[in-house]
């Protein structure tokens, strides 16, 4: 567990830095670019082979069906995540767009895994988004809602998010986590 608890607390402060010292941040110029970047890259590496590595030890059974759940939510996390690029009309609602798709992603597989490695990597990176959004408002204020685009670039979104989700499906499948059996544990 050690490995994972390390990813996700490097995954965190690596984040963390430019809001709690962005002074030191902003003089470290492109090579602190760089070094916030290989620790983002070293912590997915660490969560990664820790959670793979981690012992099941249960904490909680997900209630039967969940798998359903799941493949929604991950959808809607997915084109949470699109949503700023996108410049449609959710982009100029949703202050935090990716943070929030972050955190349905996390929420997503807690509702079918119940161990404590999936406790500590997928509920640790909901905590992390959340700070994220609370310290990014403290720093920046009251957010200028962008002027809404075209609702098409919405629709637009949903079909890249279709897409998207295909190919992680077919990772996950690969990787043996068929995420369309509908019940898992």
């Amino acid at each position: 567990m050690g490995l994972l608890i390390s990813g996700v607390a490097l995954w965190a402060l690596a984040h963390y830095f430019k809001r709690l010292a962005p002074a030191r941040r902003a003089a470290m110029g492109d090579k602190g670019k760089g070094l916030v970047a290989g620790a983002i890259g070293l912590s997915l590496l660490l969560m990664i082979f820790g959670y793979r590595g981690a012992e099941f030890i249960p904490v909680y059974s997900p209630l039967p069906g969940m798998g359903h759940l799941n493949n929604l939510l991950m959808f809607v996390s997915i084109y949470l995540f699109g949503v700023g690029s996108s410049k449609g009309v959710l982009a100029s609602k949703l202050r935090h767009p990716m943070l929030l798709g972050m955190a349905v992603w996390g929420v997503a597989h807690l509702v079918v895994n119940g161990d404590l490695a999936s406790v500590i990597l997928f509920g640790g990176l909901i905590l992390w988004a959340i700070s994220e959004m609370l310290i990014i408002n403290r720093a920046e204020g009251p957010w200028d809602a962008p002027e809404p685009g075209p609702r098409s670039k919405d629709f637009k979104l949903v079909g890249l998010t279709f897409l998207i989700y295909a190919v992680i499906a077919g990772i996950h499948t690969f990787l043996g986590y068929n995420p369309f059996l509908g019940t898992y544990g």
